[in-house]
């Protein structure tokens, strides 16, 4: 017979078993609750997905490259334009912005002589008449002035301020010189319009 003390020596002197060395493999599934790898592919399941609860309350499991470029936000870029494309915007802006000026330059003086004004465009229209009180119109001409030249301070500065941002500002000129032209013309018919004999003299004149 053995010695016992020898026999527990010798069963002492083994190593322990580490954790899950013994374990079956369902066993293991179990502890990291994982499924079969087999049964996940029979059933579709993507092996490599992320299972819930699967590290514990403080899952710090790193997300594959593939992934968060999926579910990054696209980034989006501004357009920038073509250096020849904002050149001719340049070009044309500024070309604008000088006939504009040419022509504040030179109707101001004659909208401030509002019965010259008046007498030169009846003249060409072909309407023989005259206002009765001449003076009545010189406020208007001084309004209709000072709208053309504030038009077109204001229109320099946004065209300026639009090309300083790199965006399109050609359209800018070209609209407030419609704008501003109509709002002066319209204060210019006033004194007209209010002068019953010279309105109708007008209408006849300009009537087919």
């Amino acid at each position: 017979m053995s010695d016992p003390a020898t026999s527990s020596g010798t069963a002492d002197s083994r190593p322990r078993p580490a954790y899950g060395e013994y374990a079956t493999p369902e066993e293991q599934r179990a502890r990291i609750q994982r499924p079969d790898l087999t049964w996940m592919l029979e059933n579709g399941q993507d092996p490599d997905a992320p299972v819930a609860g699967a590290y514990g309350a403080h899952d710090t499991h790193v997300v594959a490259p593939a992934a968060q470029a999926a579910t990054a936000a696209p980034v989006t870029r501004p357009t920038t334009r073509s250096p020849g494309r904002r050149f001719a915007d340049r070009v044309a802006t500024i070309a604008l912005l000088v006939y504009g000026l040419v022509n504040v330059v030179s109707s101001v003086p004659a909208m401030i002589d509002y019965d010259s004004y008046v007498a030169n465009v009846l003249s060409l229209l072909g309407v023989d008449g005259q206002l009765a009180d001449p003076s009545a119109g010189r406020a208007w001409g001084i309004a209709a002035a000072l709208v053309l030249v504030v038009g077109w301070i204001l229109t320099a500065l946004l065209s300026w301020r639009q090309l300083s941002r790199g965006r399109l500002a050609w359209w800018i000129p070209l609209t407030a010189g419609i704008v501003f032209t109509f709002i002066a013309g319209a204060l210019l018919m006033v004194p007209i319009t209010a002068d019953p004999a010279l309105w109708q003299s007008f209408l006849n004149a300009t009537t087919p």
